[in-house]
């Protein structure tokens, strides 16, 4: 059995989006290529409502998918398919964009607001898929304790913890957190990316210290192992899906595979033909 090695580490930079949303940008453009075939992580950590009350209005998504959870807060989404929804604490959406969505989040003022969006991408042959909405509550995610530590499942399995089946990709994510000085091994599909994001706290993955809001891309290997200081508790998002090894044309919201198909999204978006559904 191989441990896996370190490949990358990816700190967190505070940022702005949306309307005025404050929150840090862990994956963008520049790392699809390594973390393939996940495309952009955001995280989310504020206890002053005015870094994130403007929200994120009305906008479109084409050619992937949005994975939103929350550890503290609310937001409240709403899309051109007609779904209204609250994200409560512990709870997760899980937005496929396909051919084309258009939605909003806003968030809720709350003591604090800790969590993240993943972006994961579609298959060349599933980009122009049906529009979907999952909202993942907190009885659908598998939850086991090992050791001194919490596993949540989202998606996939951990053991005989089991979460939702995406339609498209089957991502394993998992929620873990450990006690102080814990540690956990994570048995890793051979064939797939594994990276985790260190959402609060920091860590010690095989000898070094890494800090909190980074995420941490490992090689090749059966299994990753994470630790906890002896001083403090760990939380952090696990996460793993084989890559598509494709290639990319990301314009803001929306990505496909060739500057064509983007080119045609937008002069959509302009013509007011870009939704596909009712």
């Amino acid at each position: 059995m191989k441990k896996r090695d370190i490949k990358k580490m990816v700190r967190g930079q505070r940022e702005t989006d949306g309307a005025g949303v404050r929150l840090i940008r862990v994956l963008g453009s520049r790392d699809v290529e390594d973390f393939d075939p996940f495309l952009m992580l955001d995280s989310f950590d504020s206890t002053d409502p005015l870094d994130y009350i403007a929200g994120f209005p009305t906008h479109p998504h084409r050619g992937m998918e949005t994975i939103t959870y929350l550890i503290s807060g609310e937001i409240e989404h709403e899309d051109s398919l007609g779904n209204k929804d609250t994200i409560h604490a512990g709870e997760s959406q899980w937005m496929t964009a396909g051919s084309g969505i258009m939605h909003q989040e806003m968030p809720r003022e709350a003591g604090r607001m800790l969590g993240l969006q993943l972006w994961l991408n579609l298959p060349r042959g599933e980009k122009m898929a049906p529009p979907a909405y999952l909202s993942i509550t907190q009885d659908m995610m598998g939850k086991v304790q090992k050791d001194g530590a919490e596993i949540r499942v989202l998606s996939g399995r951990f053991g005989e913890a089991v979460g939702v089946t995406p339609n498209h990709i089957p991502a394993s994510i998992y929620d873990v957190s450990l006690a102080k000085g814990g540690e956990i091994e994570i048995p890793t599909n051979l064939e797939e990316t594994v990276f985790i994001f260190l959402i609060e706290g920091d860590a010690s993955i095989n000898g070094e210290s890494v800090l909190s809001k980074t995420a941490l891309l490992f090689g090749e290997g059966d299994y990753i192992s994470v630790s906890a200081p002896p001083e403090s508790e760990l939380r952090f998002i696990f996460f793993s899906a084989k890559p598509l090894r494709e290639p990319i044309a990301w314009g803001g919201p929306i990505v496909m595979n060739t500057r064509e198909e983007l080119e045609h999204a937008f002069v959509e978006l302009r013509n007011g033909s870009f939704i596909k559904h009712n």
